[in-house]
């Protein structure tokens, strides 16, 4: 607002400017005239605001989650990745789809197999033990989440655990390990939570068995097992610490297209104690994707069974096409104005393992990107005849519905 001085100065200064224009002019039509002048007037108070009171539109934060499933380092697997020189490398594992893990927020892999390191002896199925260099190339490809907590955790022993453990913590911090621990503090409060943009994520791994092989004596709290007081309790905790909780487990019946009667089960007990979202891994084929709801209305996505991401099974005969066909979840979280964190988009993208022998040979491409001439060089026909495109694409149908 002006004060009265500034006015008084102002009155005086316009008076100036006139008579200085009077003296100086030599026609008339350039004399400006007094009210030209006085159009140069103060602003009005809504004019002198410089304040605005417009409310700024919210903007949700979301985060994209993706993730893959069993990642098995069969023998041809472990071979591909074996260069003349000695040295191993496994980017050509993931690069037919490393846009899509790079684009994600969150990454997630299941890392089926130990990676105890070739000093232990490399090794195949039944008891697996894969390099370290398979980490390098998950990180590499751009994941950022590791689901150890499997079946095949145990296969060779302390060392390899703990080797594995060693190998992450050394060579990528930045990147969290799940399911598996070197002490009882970290089993304790193996709870991961991931933030963005103020909205928090908590993501719990667990593994219904360990092929009958025991943790370690020293080591009990070796490998989180689906075990319902810790299932509960962890849960209990993510719903304090998180806004979102995505409970990954590793369960199930192999060779099954259909989630079974303990998936069910186990799902129900998730979806009471708040989790939101169920990815699963195990079964070795593609399961549905359900959205469940409970009688309060409370509703949680599953995805039964992501399949194989990469694998080149030993058997024979029919079934073993179906072990090719994978899938990526794809979601995006998000949380509204009130606070609420829900799931605003979700799908899936198909994939299929190439498989092939030879250096770097063996590869996982996305179904859409396959192709009739690619599917004809693929070495399972071999294994079983009746793979093909249009199987791939059949099976889909079948398992995912309108979602596919």
């Amino acid at each position: 607002m002006m004060t009265p001085f500034f006015r008084r100065y102002k009155n005086i200064l316009l008076i100036t400017l006139i008579l200085l224009s009077c003296c100086s002019c030599t026609n008339e039509d350039e004399v400006a005239s007094i009210s030209e002048i006085e159009q140069v007037k103060e602003p009005s108070i809504e004019e002198q605001s410089t304040e605005s009171t417009v409310e700024e539109d919210f903007i949700e934060p979301e985060v994209d989650l993706l993730m893959v499933g069993d990642i098995l380092l069969h023998d041809n697997v472990q071979n591909s990745g074996k260069l003349p020189d000695g040295t191993y490398n496994y980017d050509h594992l993931f690069e037919n789809v490393i846009t899509d893990i790079q684009a994600a927020d969150i990454a997630i892999a299941n890392q089926e197999v130990i990676l105890g390191g070739t000093e232990l002896g490399l090794s195949g199925y039944p008891a697996f033990n894969g390099p370290f260099e398979v980490g390098d190339a998950l990180v590499n490809a751009g994941f950022d989440v590791i689901l150890h907590a499997t079946n095949h955790t145990l296969d060779r022993g302390k060392k390899a655990l703990l080797n594995c453990l060693d190998f992450w913590e050394t060579n990528h911090p930045e990147v969290a390990v799940l399911g598996a621990f070197d002490s009882q503090e970290d089993y304790d409060n193996s709870i991961y939570v991931y933030e963005k943009d103020g909205l928090t994520i908590a993501i719990l791994n667990y593994t219904y068995g360990t092929n009958g092989i025991p943790s370690p004596s020293d080591m009990p709290f070796a490998v989180a097992r689906l075990e319902e007081e810790k299932v509960i309790s962890d849960l209990q905790k993510a719903e304090i610490l998180a806004d979102f909780t995505i409970v990954c487990p590793h369960w199930g019946t192999e060779y099954q297209h259909k989630q079974s009667d303990e998936q069910e089960k186990w799902a129900a007990l998730f979806m009471e104690y708040g989790a939101d979202l169920v990815i699963g891994t195990h079964p070795h084929y593609i399961q549905p994707v359900e959205m469940l709801t409970d009688e309060a209305g409370k509703q949680m996505l599953v995805y039964y069974s992501l399949g194989n991401f990469i694998n080149s099974t030993n058997e024979n005969g029919r079934g073993t096409a179906d072990r090719m066909v994978g899938a990526m979840a794809e979601v995006t979280i998000a949380k509204n104005e009130a606070g609420e964190a829900y799931i605003k988009e979700y799908g899936v993208e198909p994939l299929v393992t190439q498989l092939l022998y030879g250096i770097q040979e063996i590869t996982t491409y996305k179904l859409s990107d396959y192709t009739e001439e690619l599917a004809s060089k693929n070495e399972i026909l071999k294994k079983d005849s009746v793979f093909n495109l249009t199987f791939c694409h059949e099976l889909c149908e079948d398992v995912f519905g309108d979602l596919y």
